[in-house]
């Protein structure tokens, strides 16, 4: 069974359906005890970094996703989702995250070129490395990304993706991973990344 952490900070249903699409056990998890629940999890997100942290703690999620995480449950952060995984933001302020992968966000705006449009809106191609997650992916695949910030000082990038600066798209410490781009956006390409996360072993 797959858990959704639904924390109030975007439509949850085009990725509840993707994921249905493949034939994934799929569960909105809105409390804490029920994160026991399910063998893997997903934390999606849209909006700024600091209103959804202070959101993951006023539901008890905070520290409940680090201890599954930390007791060896595979988590998938997607896009804000992802960003939530590291250290700390810049965004808006300083704030913390969940600190299961090493490194900040940072605006996009500090790597780019000048007059290139923020937020970073489309399709652009992966640049991946050999991991599980990838197993389906083949050279030159393309996903879809909305973002303004990014993943700096990571040690743990399994993908990047070239808009004017190589910007992080996807990292993983074990079993601690995240996605900048919208797998549920981004067609069949999309849809293999999160079949072989269901896949994973827990």
């Amino acid at each position: 069974m797959l858990g959704i952490i639904d924390y109030g900070v975007g439509n949850l249903f085009s990725l509840d359906s993707s994921l249905r699409s493949i034939g994934a056990e799929v569960r909105l998890i809105r409390d804490k005890d029920e994160l026991k629940t399910v063998d893997r999890m997903i934390l999606p997100g849209v909006g700024a970094f600091g209103d959804a942290a202070e959101k993951l703690k006023n539901t008890g999620m905070f520290e409940a996703l680090t201890d599954e995480a930390k007791a060896g449950k595979p988590i998938l952060g997607i896009c804000l989702g992802m960003q939530l995984l590291f250290e700390k933001s810049f965004e808006f302020g300083v704030h913390t995250g969940l600190g299961l992968i090493k490194g900040e966000v940072r605006p996009i705006e500090e790597v780019i070129p000048a007059g290139l449009k923020i937020p970073h809106i489309g399709w652009n191609e992966l640049k991946f490395k050999p991991h599980p997650l990838f197993k389906y992916l083949k050279e030159n695949d393309c996903v879809y990304f909305v973002h303004s910030y990014y993943g700096a000082k990571c040690p743990s990038v399994i993908a990047t993706t070239d808009y004017g600066a190589e910007l992080t798209a996807a990292v993983a410490d074990r079993n601690v991973m995240g996605c900048q781009f919208h797998p549920e956006k981004s067609g069949p390409v999309g849809l293999s990344i999160l079949r072989a996360f269901c896949e994973m072993g827990g």
